[in-house]
């Protein structure tokens, strides 16, 4: 059980982290921790650049592994059920505007790495 309160306390805190640092950036939080039917989506926030929504998800490790990046660990299911949760939460609040979906590292306490519109194989 340490294992997994340990787990979600570092994802926790590296969600906080991204949403820190897309303030910094200028972006709006929505929401954070949104369960949509049986997905969560880590954070909604609105990008003020490119006039977007943004659905991004945190991937975050406790230290730096050179052999492993957190954005591993995107899989296609994975990036299936981000879209999924994403239409699903547009639909919900008929949102008509524009939308991305961003993934954001975290490794420590610090944002490593934000990938801006990841690719999302179509769903069918």
């Amino acid at each position: 059980m340490r294992n997994s309160s340990h787990h979600l306390m570092t994802g926790r805190a590296g969600e906080e982290t991204a949403a820190v640092y897309l303030r910094s950036l200028g972006y709006s939080i929505y929401a954070q921790n949104v369960r949509v039917q049986r997905d969560e989506i880590d954070i909604i926030a609105y990008d003020p650049h490119e006039r977007v929504l943004v659905f991004a998800e945190v991937k975050t490790r406790s230290v730096q592994d050179a052999d492993f990046s957190p954005e591993l660990n995107i899989t296609s299911a994975k990036k299936k059920k981000l879209q999924r949760s994403s239409r699903y939460w547009i639909a919900e609040h008929a949102f008509e505007g524009g939308y991305r979906i961003d993934v954001i590292t975290v490794v420590g306490d610090d944002v490593a790495d934000h990938f801006h519109a990841i690719d999302i194989d179509p769903v069918l």
